[in-house]
């Protein structure tokens, strides 16, 4: 064994053993910090689900009915299973009856049409909205710049806020 390994812990040897079996000759030392990470976590969630099973049932001690039993549902819940073969082959029928468009020759790369695509621009302004200080202020201006005043009534303008406008660019024929 090499001057490194005798200073590992147990685990550290096994998941260093594990990965010599796998064929993995050159990794990073960090990756078997991150495996006995994994594999500490996963057996506390494991035990920890086992200990609720056996609170459940009763009993004073987790026992092995118990640990499978977390085992089974940790794996229910972690992994799905596929669809059957049938299902798939079926989704795949109903799914190829669709003819493909159409496509144009030419020499570019056939793309989908705009309205399909996820690409296309999109800008989105602020139009901000005069408030009503500014617009008090801008009528003060206009009326000392203006010698004759008009007669019309001046309406409050009401405060808004800014609307955001969003519009996608389409091209011009």
């Amino acid at each position: 064994m090499a001057d490194g390994e005798e200073e590992l812990p147990r685990d550290a040897k096994l998941v260093k053993s594990l990965l010599r079996s796998m064929g993995v000759e050159d990794y990073e030392p960090r990756v078997i910090h991150q495996f006995l990470e994994l594999w500490y976590r996963y057996v506390a969630d494991v035990l920890t689900d086992a200990q609720v099973y056996s609170e459940h049932a009763g009993k004073a001690a987790i026992d092995c009915d118990d640990v499978r039993l977390a085992v089974q549902s940790k794996v229910n819940f972690s992994f799905s299973q596929p669809p059957p073969r049938e299902v798939l082959l079926e989704l795949a029928r109903n799914r190829n009856k669709i003819p493909l468009p159409k496509t144009t020759p030419g020499p570019s790369i056939p793309l989908p049409p705009e309205q399909d695509t996820l690409i296309s621009p999109n800008y989105q302004l602020v139009i901000p909205m005069k408030q009503a200080g500014q617009a008090e202020e801008m009528e003060e201006d206009e009326e000392s710049a203006d010698p004759k005043p008009s007669q019309e009534p001046k309406t409050d303008v009401q405060q808004h806020t800014p609307q955001r406008v969003s519009f996608p660019l389409t091209k011009r024929p």
